[in-house]
């Protein structure tokens, strides 16, 4: 094979050898190769591996791998979460291949000659690892390409879907446009200048065909490596469950998303917890306006809701505008909600925002308002044409003779300043607009099932699901007026780990410049929120961290690190309540923000703000803001959680009930460790003496400890038998 040769097709080499392919590699590139992998699933793991194991075999290459959220199966650390975590991770995870260079750099034996250098990563995965720490590539989504480019990158690895359209193979970049658009373009020019680089892929057909800006013919790829070896089953997480705090949060954000607007959220469980707010606010609306009453969220923030959130039905449903394109946007879609449709034309966009123009029934008089806005010429021309043909306003079938349009030899004239050709022309009328697109993505990942969905649809409904560079997701610039009109009423909703009281987030690390996962594009959307009119940025924050003798304010007076400046803040929601802090002063901004806090933190907050001079020193919280306590949304929701609301998987899970109830029993035990280490000690020495309950015994066979052979094991099996007792499973 030559590396730079095309088929007759005029698609890259096509081969299985992946072996032959990364001699292909080194033998154009050199041994010095630096490999970027786009983030999360939209890697070639069966590339990467042989590269990995060639650069083991042979230290004299280089391989730098420049990637983010290395996809990898859940271990654990202690052998009680070995013991669980392995048999489901084999089971939800079967048949996806594991990264070798994960494997060994998880367990310390990576060899010196290869490199991982990450722009994202799971949070806190790689808190304890100085190695990892110190090659964190701090780079915002949109700045990565630029940034890998500088970095030297010279080998691009994708994992492509294909499909022959037309009697042709095309390939779809699928889940990740984000960041392979612009190095594939980058590393183009890199090649005009004659420098050595290579772009090869993996082809996988259980990759979903995404549309939108995915689709290519594969000739600017070198090598597409298929066959049946490619073909394994992709990596599919399974959803985190949804605590009662996050549905909180996702119950103040619900209120705040207006019909007819724009959304995005990300991945995790406050995604679900705001999705099912919206659910519930769509389909069960009296129960939705009953719980907001109960907890005061209509009364106490009317004016803001009013002015810039909602609470009614999705009449004209959300458009989705997210770099993740998650589960939690299928579940809206599949509800109705995320039906907003925009379309690639700001003429058309300026009719339907001014509700002149409905995508589904194209009026009478379309010709006139386009020719009242000059969009098209009173003389239709070819550009013309296209443009009425492509968005569907003229129907299927016609053609374009110059001075006519020709309807299987019917002529009707292009001469619309005739008012009888005009009338005429009406006759070619399509019935509803074409190219409508529902959410614009960068890249997607989410359980098996998430992939399932899209793969069942058909093409036109798969359609609607755009996906783009992050270039283009992320940001005006480039396309200002369109991407206004079509993101109107924009809410973008991002998650920060702790918050000050002026109003300034910390998201992606921790003051001592521990990197916890990475900035990704959150000061992109929070930009985009202040760029645009009508938008909204939405930082939600948990409002405390811990437990016990560990239990911390997420709210506090000063940290030594931000993500977010203040100068940028603008509405911060925690279980709560809602702080809308765009426009004022200091001293309402931290008033604000206490009112949010939990209030065993609250009095130390108050008492710092006025040591430093920022709040009046007679300033006093109202009393309406100082039961921010657990226990008040607690006995608020579990009412609901009983009638069927606020499941902790509310869209369903890979997990089985057991995994579920021991897995949290598990997790519970591990908090009182760390917040109650005595009543934890008391717990267990008190289960020694205890008999195993019959109902423990289908948990003990899942964790192999119901014939124990050891010392060991029975102490394990105590403590399993005292996690399940504890979260009352038993």
């Amino acid at each position: 094979m030559n590396l730079n040769a095309g088929l007759p097709s005029g698609t890259g080499v096509v081969t299985d050898d992946v072996k032959k392919t990364v001699d292909e590699i080194i033998a154009h590139v050199g041994k010095d190769i630096k490999f970027g992998m786009t983030l999360a699933l939209g890697k070639p793991i069966l590339l990467i591996n042989e590269l990995y194991r060639r650069a083991k075999e042979d230290p004299e290459i280089k391989l730098d791998i420049v990637t983010a959220l290395a996809l990898e199966k859940p271990r654990g650390h202690s052998e009680l979460e070995k013991r669980f975590l392995g048999p489901l991770a084999d089971r939800v995870f079967e048949g996806t291949p594991e990264f070798d260079y994960m494997l060994d750099f998880r367990a310390g034996k990576l060899p010196k000659n290869v490199a991982v250098y990450e722009f994202f990563n799971k949070a806190g995965g790689y808190l304890h690892t100085p190695e990892a720490q110190q090659n964190h590539l701090n780079s915002n989504y949109t700045h990565v390409v630029r940034d890998a480019i500088a970095f030297g990158v010279n080998v691009l690895g994708l994992l492509l879907g294909c499909r022959e359209i037309d009697g042709k193979m095309m390939y779809s970049l699928g889940c990740n446009t984000d960041i392979t658009i612009g190095a594939m373009a980058e590393l183009k020019k890199k090649r005009a200048k004659g420098e050595k680089v290579a772009v090869v892929a993996e082809v996988n057909k259980n990759m979903p065909f995404m549309y939108g800006d995915a689709i290519f013919d594969g000739s600017e790829v070198d090598i597409l490596l298929t066959g049946p070896q490619y073909d394994y089953p992709l990596f599919g997480p399974p959803k985190d469950a949804v605590p009662l705090r996050d549905h909180m949060i996702g119950l103040h954000v619900s209120t705040l998303i207006k019909d007819g607007g724009t959304i995005q959220v990300g991945i995790g469980s406050l995604g679900d917890a705001i999705v099912s707010g919206l659910v519930m606010r769509n389909d069960h609306h009296d129960i939705y306006q009953e719980i907001l009453e109960k907890a005061g969220i209509t009364k106490r923030y009317e004016k803001l809701i009013t002015e810039y959130g909602d609470t009614g039905h999705f009449n004209k449903g959300l458009y989705g505008s997210s770099e993740m394109f998650v589960d939690a946007f299928m579940q809206m879609y599949k509800k109705g909600i995320l039906k907003r449709k925009v379309f690639d034309s700001i003429p058309l966009m300026k009719l339907i925002n001014a509700e002149k123009l409905d995508p589904e029934n194209i009026p009478s008089n379309i010709i006139e308002m386009l020719l009242d806005m000059k969009a098209i010429h009173y003389k239709l021309n070819e550009e013309d044409f296209k443009f009425l043909c492509d968005f569907g306003i003229l129907k299927a079938g016609l053609s374009f003779n110059g001075d006519h349009i020709d309807d299987n030899g019917t002529k009707y004239s292009c001469d619309l300043s005739d008012s009888k050709n005009l009338s005429e022309i009406k006759k070619l009328l399509g019935k509803k607009l074409h190219g409508g697109k529902v959410i614009l993505g960068a890249f997607f990942i989410g359980p098996r099932a998430f992939y399932n969905a899209l793969n069942e649809m058909s093409e036109e409904e798969r359609s609607q699901f755009g996906m783009s560079g992050v270039e283009k997701v992320n940001q005006l610039y480039g396309g200002e007026e369109l991407r206004a009109l079509q993101r109107k009423d924009g809410r973008f909703v991002n998650a920060g780990m702790i918050a000050n009281v002026f109003g300034a987030v910390a998201s992606d690390q921790l003051e001592d410049g521990r990197v916890i996962s990475g900035i990704g594009g959150q000061y992109n959307f929070v930009s985009m929120a202040h760029a645009l009119p009508d938008g909204r940025l939405i930082m939600m924050i948990r409002s405390t961290r811990g437990t016990g003798k560990t239990l911390k304010s997420n709210i506090v007076f000063k940290y030594g690190h931000c993500s977010i400046p203040k100068h940028l803040r603008d509405i911060i929601v925690t279980e709560y309540g809602i702080a809308d802090l765009r426009g004022k002063p200091d001293k309402d901004v931290i008033m604000e923000m206490i009112k949010v806090a939990d209030s065993r933190f609250q009095d130390e907050l108050l008492k710092q703000a006025k040591a430093a001079g920022k709040v009046p020193a007679h300033y006093e919280i109202p009393p309406e803001y100082r039961n921010n306590y657990p226990e008040k949304y607690e006995s608020l929701l579990k009412p609901y959680q009983a009638q069927g609301y606020f499941q902790p998987f509310p869209f369903g899970t890979d997990l089985t009930e057991n995994e579920i109830a021991l897995g949290g029993s598990l997790k519970a035990m591990k908090a009182l460790a760390t917040g109650h280490p005595l009543k934890l000690v008391s717990g267990l020495f008190l289960e020694l003496f205890r008999p195993i309950p019959k109902q423990a015994a289908k948990y003990l066979e899942m964790m192999e400890l119901a014939k124990p052979s050891s010392v060991k094991e029975r102490i394990l099996r105590k403590m399993v038998v005292f996690a399940l007792r504890n979260h009352k499973k038993l």
